[in-house]
């Protein structure tokens, strides 16, 4: 069953049409350029993602990046993830660390407990200088280059310092998007499989760079890095039932 979406980058994130195949791109818990983070969240599966975390991977030697270190990418059959995490059903998103890979492969125990490494300054305005490195950009720039890629979503003092820090070479850095949150791994997101017809893409991005201030300026307004708590209190969002999913859903959890 092939992957496909609904949907564009709102907060809740696109939603599953119908869910990947069980088991489809299950990536390796351990491998010379990629390790998982977290194993026993057991959301290490993507449709197209692995095949681009290879490729990734494989550029270590250009980028300068130890190695890939990888969140969510999502649940074996799809759907839902178990974290809530919307944005992450049906293979075709992966979260990777902006923690350089250790110089040897983790124990299952030590992936347990690595944490990522928060890149922002503290006062959410740019980059800590303590922690960005050239490495950083280059494997988000490699990341952004790669033709199956349709967005990158990293936190909106990223992209200040990749559009500060990019040179001449803007051309990759129309698919690096701004979003909240993204401040210790960024999230890529897949082209659509070119055989499933069902899968529906976003947009084309804008064009430009997306670095005028007219792009980013107001990221850093006090509104959006210091929001007033709603006065509202938010309603618990209801569990999602079976109904609420796509009819394909339930072809696959009723499989063997």
């Amino acid at each position: 069953m092939s992957a496909s979406r609904e949907g564009g980058p709102d907060r809740r994130g696109p939603r599953m049409t119908e869910p990947v195949q069980d088991g489809a791109g299950s990536l390796p818990q351990g491998q010379a350029f990629h390790q998982r983070g977290v194993p026993s969240a057991g959301q290490a599966v993507g449709n197209l993602g692995s095949n681009f975390l290879e490729r990734l991977a494989n550029q270590a030697p250009k980028t300068h990046w130890r190695g890939l270190l990888v969140g969510d990418m999502s649940q074996p059959r799809g759907g839902p993830m178990r974290t809530g995490h919307a944005s992450h059903q049906v293979g075709l998103d992966a979260d990777i660390w902006l923690t350089p890979m250790p110089d040897r492969q983790l124990t299952r125990a030590e992936r347990e407990e690595t944490s990522a490494t928060m890149v922002v300054a503290e006062d959410r305005l740019d980059v800590d200088p303590n922690v960005w490195t050239p490495a950083h950009m280059a494997v988000i720039k490699a990341a952004a280059q790669d033709p199956e890629v349709a967005r990158i979503f990293v936190n909106p003092a990223i992209k200040k310092a990749l559009c500060r820090e990019a040179g001449t070479d803007h051309a990759w850095l129309s698919k690096v998007r701004p979003w909240w949150g993204h401040d210790y791994h960024f999230h890529v997101r897949i082209r659509c499989p070119t055989d499933s017809p069902d899968c529906k893409p976003q947009p084309p991005v804008d064009a430009g760079d997306g670095c005028t201030g007219e792009d980013l300026d107001h990221w850093f307004t006090d509104a959006i890095l210091h929001p007033k708590p709603s006065p509202v209190p938010p309603k618990p969002t209801p569990p999602i039932k079976m109904a609420d999913l796509p009819a394909a859903c339930r072809q696959v959890l009723l499989a063997p």
